[in-house]
C-alpha cells in the first residue's frame, strides 16, 4: 500500500476508468481482464509506465512507485502460479482458516508431546520448591 493518499477528485477520475474494481483513499484495485492486459502487453516489450499510460490512467495521479511495485507483484504472480495467479483471492480467504482433521497418529503424537511437556514443567516446579524450602530454613 502506498503512503500517497488520493483525494476525492482522484478517485472520481481513477474510479471513472474500466479497468479499475475500487479506489479508495489509501489503494487501488485493478481489474483481472487488466491484469492480464498488462501482463500481455509486457512479455511484447511494453514498459509498465507506458501500459498503465495507454489503459487511460494518469501516471502522476497514481505514482511511479505504485505502478513499479503493482508490475513487480503481477509479474511474480504470473510467473509463479500463471493466470490464477493475477486472480483477486481477497473475497474467498477471509476469515479463520479451517482446521482439517488429524489422524489418530497425529493426535497421539500431539497428546504425547503435551504429556511430556507437563512432565517436565512438574519437575521444575519440584525443584523450584526444594530450592524455596532451602533458602527459607
Amino acid at each position: 500500500m502506498s503512503k500517497k493518499a488520493f483525494t476525492e477528485k482522484e478517485i472520481a477520475l481513477l474510479s471513472s476508468n474500466p479497468y479499475v474494481q475500487s479506489v479508495s483513499p489509501k489503494g487501488i484495485t485493478y481489474s483481472e481482464e487488466f491484469k492480464q492486459h498488462f501482463i500481455s502487453e509486457y512479455h511484447k516489450g511494453k514498459f509498465p509506465r507506458e501500459i498503465f499510460d495507454e489503459a487511460g490512467f494518469n501516471v502522476n495521479i497514481l505514482g511511479i512507485k505504485r505502478i513499479k511495485s503493482s508490475s513487480e507483484r503481477w509479474r511474480r504472480a504470473y510467473e509463479k502460479e500463471g493466470v490464477l495467479g493475477l486472480k483477486d483471492s481477497r473475497s474467498e480467504s477471509l476469515g479463520r482458516p479451517r482446521i482439517n482433521e488429524l489422524s489418530l497418529e497425529e493426535k497421539n503424537a500431539r497428546l504425547k508431546a503435551q504429556i511430556n511437556l507437563l512432565k517436565a514443567e512438574n519437575e521444575l516446579l519440584k525443584k523450584i520448591r526444594m530450592a524455596e524450602r532451602g533458602l527459607n530454613k
